[in-house]
Order: structure tokens, then sequence, then C-alpha cells
């Protein structure tokens, strides 16, 4: 719910209309697969992109190819607590900004998402422009820890796509623990991404 309320809030906050179409789609079903009619392997996205191109009177596929993305999730933090299934040099921390995730899925290199370097490069300019505090972060120790992401299936559509988010201590346990810096970092990082 925070990266959905962050990327809600930053396209409903934008002062002028973006030069480009600006889209904010909340998927659900994430954690099992991001199957079923609201998940992100749905066509409910390819179809609502396809009537906004008809409306525009555009191609689809050439709106894909055209198109970047910022897949804001949630993504682990270093917890010294369970340090055995993260990466101490690579993971998230608390309170360091918006975490950024070039590669995301598990499993090793199966089902993931590696984003292009040139696009990574463009939006770490755009946040030091624009007063984003921001870090580069993993989602944990392969095979270990860590998870799958949306990334892929925005990226399989050729889509230009970043896993983006707010790092969080003891993910998915009873207490999760956020910093508000790091939701404040997330929301203005997407809204900088509208704007530009």
């Amino acid at each position: 719910p925070i990266c959905a309320f962050a990327a809600l809030d930053a396209i409903l906050s934008l002062k002028e209309t973006p030069e480009y179409t600006a889209v904010c789609c909340l998927a659900d079903k994430e954690e099992i697969g991001s199957m079923g009619v609201t998940g992100m392997q749905s066509q409910a996205f390819e179809y609502f992109m396809s009537c906004l191109c008809r409306s525009q009177k555009a191609d689809l596929l050439e709106c894909f190819a055209n198109s970047q993305c910022l897949s804001t999730d949630v993504t682990n933090a270093f917890d010294p607590t369970w340090p055995e299934v993260s990466d101490k040099q690579n993971n998230a921390r608390i309170n360091y900004g918006v975490s950024f995730c070039k590669y995301t899925g598990s499993r090793g290199k199966s089902g993931s998402s590696d984003a292009p370097a040139e696009f990574v490069g463009r939006i770490r300019r755009l946040c030091n422009e624009n007063g984003v505090i921001w870090q580069m972060g993993e989602l944990g120790k392969v095979d270990a820890g860590g998870g799958g992401t949306v990334a892929q299936y925005m990226a399989n559509r050729n889509i230009l796509t970043l896993d983006a988010g707010v790092p969080v201590l003891s993910m998915h346990a009873p207490v999760e623990v956020v910093s508000k810096l790091d939701a404040y970092m997330t929301q203005k990082a997407i809204r900088v991404f509208y704007e530009n």
C-alpha cells in the first residue's frame, strides 16, 4: 500500500500536464505470480492501453516501444537480525532513500528482469538533478532471500522498466518497519519521473 499511495499521490500532485502521457497502474497478486484479472500478467493493462492508444490514433506496440516504467513496490532492507538471507554489500538500507534495483527476480537468473544501463543512468540523473535521495540495492542473497517483482512483465512488453521502491525492514513479518524519508523519496522520485 505504501508504494501504491506514493505512485497515486505523485500523479495526482502534478501541477502541470506532463509533456508525455503519464499512467499510474495499480496491480494486485504480485506475491502469487501476478495472475488473475488484477495481476500484471492479465490482459487488463493491454486493454486499457489499447483503448488509450486508439483514442489518440496511436499504435499499441509503438506506444510500448516508446514507453518507460518505474515498477514501484517495497524492497527488502538489510536486516542485521537475519543477515544470512541478505547481501550486506548490495542490499538496500533503511533511511537511505528510494531504492532502485537493476536486476530483479529469483532463482538466480531465472524469472529475472535487467533494466538497461542507459535507462538506469537517466533515472539516477533525474534524481540527482531534483534532490531525490536514492540508493541502488538488490532483493537479497541469490536463492536465499529476495523475490520477484512485476518489472519483468512490463519489460516483456518492450517497455523500459526499472524496479523502485521503499526499503522495508522485516518484510512479510507481523511488524514491518519503513522510514518516512524513504517513503517520501519514493513519492518524489515517481513525481520527477512523471514530470520528465
